[in-house]
């Protein structure tokens, strides 16, 4: 019985019109940060000034600017609802992924983003109160960490392979466009639902682009044991730049970063979510 209350409590937290909202404020969230990202790369592409940065470095950003402390704040919660919500989607399965392979996989990795997100939250947190914590991805920092461990090569190695087979996932995704299925497209206009699509489309190809550059130098770092050869997203735009043509490279692939930014802003408002489905 006590081995099921996590699960039963997932359930309940699924059908709850507070967490229904706080996924929602965390969906608008992320997308904020995912459209800061793309924008400021695409500034950097075309020579405007802006710069290549992850989420980290983005929280950063935000504090330096207007208001940032007020913002921060905002963001903070929205990071820790959206994090809320992938645990539930872990727990509770509200989409329904299934107990077989590729849902326990699909749920972990759930789990794993909701793991990431509150470590976000933690660092907006962390620069409201004035003590760090939003400069770089610290992709070196945990490859480092996890190097320390027994096997610690393998498991980099292994983790740079899991971040490129997520890439390739993403590419799959962007041309499936299934990820329909899960807004109500019968509250959208033709228009948004044609605009929703090429958002996500876009939006998840340049994630696709994304991890596997990650995956790529995470594999690096393994076979050179070097855990500095480790880069996260702002490193992996920088990579995009450094390339021939790479101010086109950066500039496409950050445009997708927009588009994403505005496909989490549309599951903020269309996405299917138990309390009201």
């Amino acid at each position: 019985m006590a081995s099921s209350s996590p699960k039963r409590t997932a359930q309940r937290a699924a059908h709850s019109d507070t967490v229904e909202k706080l996924a929602r404020f965390g969906y608008a969230v992320k997308g904020v940060v995912y459209g800061l990202i793309g924008i400021l790369a695409v500034m950097a592409a075309f020579g405007s000034g802006g710069k290549t940065s992850g989420s980290r470095g983005v929280l950063g950003t935000i504090a330096d600017g207007p208001f940032g402390q007020v913002l921060l704040g905002l963001i903070a919660v929205g990071l820790f609802g959206y994090a809320l919500w992938r645990f539930v989607q872990s727990f509770a399965d509200p989409d329904n992924k299934g107990t077989d392979a590729e849902g326990i996989i699909k749920r972990i990795g759930y789990f794993v983003s909701g793991v990431i997100h509150v470590g976000l939250g933690i660092a907006a947190i962390r620069l409201l109160l004035g003590s760090g914590g939003g400069g770089g991805s610290n992709a070196d920092s945990w490859t480092a960490k996890l190097m320390s461990q027994p096997l610690g090569l393998w498991l980099v190695g292994i983790v740079g392979l899991i971040v490129i087979g997520v890439g390739l996932r993403q590419f799959y995704k962007a041309k499936k466009a299934d990820f329909f299925e899960k807004l109500k497209t019968g509250e959208m206009s033709a228009s948004e639902r044609t605009w929703a699509k090429r958002a996500g489309q876009a939006g998840l190809a340049a994630r696709g682009v994304v991890f596997s550059i990650i995956g790529f130098f995470l594999i690096q770092a393994a076979l050179n044991a070097n855990p500095q050869e480790a880069r996260g997203l702002g490193g992996a735009l920088d990579t995009l730049a450094a390339q021939p043509y790479g101010p086109y490279l950066l500039g496409i692939v950050a445009i997708g970063l927009v588009g994403y930014g505005v496909y989490c802003w549309v599951n903020a408002r269309y996405r299917k979510i138990p309390a009201d489905s």
